[in-house]
């Protein structure tokens, strides 16, 4: 497989920022100075991966370490991936550019069962073979980590190593030991037996599936281990979270993440019991960090990313003890009211009725409102008992009541179909429930919306229902469509989940090592990306087992029996068996069992009570402030500034889009505390304009924008302080006052076409005519005529692929030189999209 560089082929792809490596805050260590090299690997788009936060705490983690090397690598989009194909590159990483064969480990991240093919993918355009057992020594080795690998089973075949739980506890310790292993260079198998005597650490290969017959004619899965003293192993847990490494600096993503924002995990861990959930139950216990900790953080994390957006992050984020007073101190220090240069907003998750107070709607009266959340799960109360959602319908109603009355315009509600003991009259409960909420009235003046999110329920490993059966397909398609229609209503919007993405998802959470091969036959078939609808491709799953022999409803929609062999049997999370059947008892009578942390203890098994045990703090309630110290901190300035700074954008930084860099340029302003002027309103944004919007592969040496501060400033030092938090390829050049933004009417290029044919007499034929007609389709999609001698200048041709064209701006519209040479030479778009284009100059006058 050839290594050419990815830079050759980033011009053919969309949104190619993707794959720079180069965002603020990246680690680039020098490769030769450190023996242990770790590629952290996520099998998902880099807008998905880059939002998991977790990849961001193991990057940090890693390359603290003076002896390791941390890079990252993500799933390639579809247009990437088949141009690595056609010339035969591999997947590199991205900040060293280097193939995934260079590494010593390469550790994925499984967070949801639909990425697995992407494992294979990734491994492939790298020249890694698939099965652990066709590695040698010359391959890295191959781990991962993630809340999947709670059965690790249908991907054990691949993996030399696998973490269970809390991947901070484990990580150095295994880096360690290699460190050590590798200066004898001893075989793999002894590096697998000291990393096996770790907590958390699952080697598949240490255990061999044995096949037993039942009478009913079901075929169990069974492992035997081959050493005595490796026969299960036990989640690693972090058990202080104020003990442990926090990324303060993390990666701030180019393009579009998910979570575009600054990520403050306030706890782990949910003990409210919900029988369905399994992040519920594998990450329990419940431990906060301190607040003291959480405003550290945030301090020295905003001066760091210039992220204008706080999320707090947890899997129920309105059971933090001490929410009231962090949301206080946050808003008094970040907020429309306080001293900085830079307002920070601060998203606010959905909160129970049940957690509601005075002081808590207060509070949320000054926060950014965009969508509510509420997950009801269940349409009636007698379902939701038997999932142990302790939540009632009139804690639900005064709920949205109280998000309407406090301006919330958007309501999410989330259900699942197909939860145990399910009837119709459920569905129709869900039904019912949505449009009494959708009856109720917004604020005054505000429209409302309700959007109903439904999800078909998937038994998972280590829950009280992994012994449940999954709604069969036909009746999921049923019940969606019955739904559907009597959900069809003008301020009601149903999403759901594809039934036969949700059916396969079943598959992978509860199978075994059998399907390993099933997951090579889909793949050789064309299926990756899985967990995208519009790529989801179930006719070739369908074939895959059937060529394979794989009956889904055997791991899907069969009733197990709680005595059965489990495949994840030898995986201890922690949670007792005992528990869980228990639990899944409890549910058969609809009884409710109450959460550990205002009750006693529930013995699911997870506490020690010594090293493990729930950890949160008591607060004051604070005190609520007078309407004066409501109001906004100051005034506006009476006189501002304005200045102009002028910059190149060159290198791979001309693969940036205009909206990337907005905000690469609004981030380096809040870094360097450089005190731009702000909109007014309630999320104020900061105000610059630029005075050209460069496509994206296109690159400029005399680029300007223009901005406004609040109190004079050294052009001299605006430019140091900005210069220092601009990624590679962009650097201001000067920065000096100006009263007015100049009026632009001409600019100027220099073209490359490469190994495209430039036809003179086309030329000729151009500067001989009156006019020259031409269509153009617009961003909204519409045919625009125009004439193209009202837009060129000059043209000339200097060398056999070298052009320089002078283009004019015509009532404010303009021609770019792409499409010149479209209508002008003809030149077919495949070939357009290798031409290299340098803007050199504006020209401006009145």
């Amino acid at each position: 497989m050839k290594n050419h560089k990815i830079q050759d082929i980033l011009q053919l792809v969309e949104m190619p920022s993707r794959y720079l490596g180069s965002e603020i805050n990246s680690v680039h260590k020098p490769w030769d100075t450190v023996p242990l090299k770790i590629v952290l690997a996520f099998p998902d788009l880099y807008e998905i991966g880059m939002s998991h936060f977790g990849i961001q705490i193991l990057y940090h983690i890693f390359n603290q370490h003076p002896s390791i090397l941390c890079e990252r690598v993500f799933a390639p989009a579809s247009d990437m991936l088949k141009s690595l194909q056609l010339t035969n590159q591999s997947i590199v990483s991205l900040e060293s550019k280097r193939p995934l064969l260079d590494f010593n480990i390469v550790g994925f991240s499984l967070q949801y069962e639909l990425t697995y093919t992407n494992i294979l993918m990734i491994l492939e355009r790298s020249g890694i073979p698939f099965l652990a057992k066709n590695r040698n020594a010359s391959h890295p080795l191959i781990i991962a980590g993630g809340p999947c690998t709670s059965n690790p089973e249908p991907l054990a075949d691949f993996f030399d190593a696998m973490v269970i739980g809390d991947g901070e506890a484990v990580i150095l310790k295994m880096a360690a030991i290699w460190l050590e292993w590798n200066k004898e260079r001893g075989n793999k198998v002894e590096l697998l037996k000291q990393w096996s005597k770790l907590e958390g650490v699952y080697i598949p290969s240490f255990f061999e599936p044995e096949w037993q017959s039942h009478e009913s004619g079901v075929t169990f899965q069974v492992l035997r281990p081959l050493f005595d003293d490796y026969t299960q192993v036990k989640r690693t847990i972090v058990s202080d979270l104020n003990s442990v490494p926090f990324p303060i600096q993390p990666i701030v993503a180019f393009g579009k993440p998910v979570h575009d924002r600054l990520r403050i995990e306030i706890s782990r861990g949910c003990s409210r019991g919900c029988r369905f959930c399994q992040a519920g139950m594998i990450y329990r216990p419940v431990r906060e960090r301190s607040i003291e900790c959480i405003k550290q953080l945030v301090n020295t994390s905003l001066k760091l990313t210039g992220y204008e957006d706080i999320s707090l992050l947890s899997l129920s984020t309105g059971d933090y003890s001490g929410l009231s007073v962090l949301m206080t101190d946050l808003i008094d220090a970040y907020g429309l009211s306080s001293p900085v240069n830079h307002p920070v907003a601060l998203s606010f998750p959905s909160i129970r009725a049940d957690r509601l107070n005075s002081n808590l709607m207060n509070l949320i009266k000054q926060v950014r409102k965009t969508g509510f959340t509420i997950a009801p799960e269940a349409g009636t109360q007698r379902l939701r008992d038997v999932i142990n959602k302790q939540l009632n319908e009139k804690e639900i109603i005064e709920t949205v009541t109280n998000a309407f009355e406090l301006g919330w315009q958007v309501i999410k509600l989330y259900f699942m179909i197909g939860l145990p003991t399910e009837t119709w009259e459920d569905i129709e409960g869900i039904v019912d429930l949505v449009k009494r909420l959708s009856q109720m009235k917004a604020a005054k003046g505000k429209k409302k919306q309700i959007n109903v999110s439904i999800s078909s329920f998937v038994p998972k490993p280590h829950t009280p229902f992994q012994w449940s059966p999954q709604m069969e397909l036909s009746v999921c398609k049923q019940k969606i469509h019955w739904l559907k229609d009597h959900l069809n209503q003008r301020n009601i919007q149903m999403k759901w989940q594809n039934p036969e993405m949700s059916t396969l998802e079943g598959l992978w959470a509860r199978g075994d090592r059998r399907l390993s091969s099933l997951l090579i036959r889909a793949y050789q078939k064309g299926c990756v990306f899985d967990s995208w609808s519009e790529q989801f491709n179930d006719t070739a799953w369908e074939d895959a087992c059937c060529q394979e022999r794989i009956n889904p409803l055997f791991y899907t929609s069969r009733i197990r029996n709680v005595k059965e062999p489990l495949p994840w049997d030898h995986i201890d999370t922690r949670i007792s068996k005992a528990f869980l059947i228990r639990e899944l008892n409890q549910s058969v009578k609809t009884s409710l069992t109450h959460d550990c942390r205002y009750d006693t203890c529930t013995n699911c098994g997870v506490c020690d009570f010594k090293r493990i045990h729930p950890i949160h703090f008591k607060h004051d309630v604070p005190q609520e402030k007078d309407e004066k110290s409501k109001e906004s901190g100051g005034s506006l300035p009476s006189v501002l500034h304005r200045y102009q700074i002028h910059y190149t954008k060159a290198g791979l930084s001309k693969f940036f889009s205009h909206l990337e860099l907005m905000h690469i340029f609004t981030r380096a302003f809040r870094r360097a505390d450089i005190p731009v002027k702000y909109s007014s309103g309630f999320h104020p944004k900061l105000q610059i304009s630029f005075e050209d919007a460069l496509p994206i592969g296109m690159e400029s040496y005399s680029e300007y924008a223009y901005f406004t501060t609040t109190q004079p400033i050294d052009p001299l030092r605006i430019r140091q302080q900005f210069n220092n938090e601009l990624p590679s390829g962009i650097q201001v050049r000067s920065c000096s006052v100006v009263q007015r933004k100049p009026c632009i009417h001409s600019l100027s290029y220099l073209v490359n076409i490469g190994n495209s044919c430039i036809d003179i007499n086309e030329l000729l034929h151009f500067n001989e005519s009156s006019e020259w007609i031409r269509t153009k389709i617009d961003a909204k999609g519409q045919a625009k005529t125009l004439n193209l001698k009202q837009f060129v200048k000059q043209i000339q041709i200097f060398q056999k692929s070298t052009l320089k064209m002078h283009l004019m701006i015509n009532q404010g519209k303009m021609l770019r030189p792409i499409e010149v040479l479209k209508f002008i030479f003809k030149i077919p778009d495949n070939e357009l999209k290798q031409v290299q284009v340098i803007k050199l100059k504006s020209y401006s006058g009145e």
